[in-house]
């Protein structure tokens, strides 16, 4: 339930930090935030934001964009279920 009541300012606030940011995310925040939850549930706590940003430089290093924002939110999130 506080989820779908934190939805609207979610999307706001991903809306408003990328204007601020200059860029145009090429992922979603559900799926970024699923993916914290994984990190944090099956790691522990503080590897959601750890493991969010790390996705981030890498998919930036490796030049950006879609895929690679996929390639790095797909291995994070196969190593954080196996550490599981």
């Amino acid at each position: 339930m506080a989820a779908e009541r934190d939805e609207p300012q979610i999307e706001d606030w991903w809306k408003q930090l990328c204007a601020e940011l200059g860029v145009a995310a090429p992922a979603d925040p559900a799926a970024i935030l699923d993916l914290a939850a994984t990190a944090a549930h099956q790691v522990v706590r503080p590897a959601a934001p750890l493991t969010t940003f790390l996705v981030g430089y890498a998919a930036g290093l490796a030049g950006g964009g879609e895929q690679a924002v996929q390639r790095a939110h797909s291995t994070a999130q196969a190593l954080a279920e196996r550490d599981s």
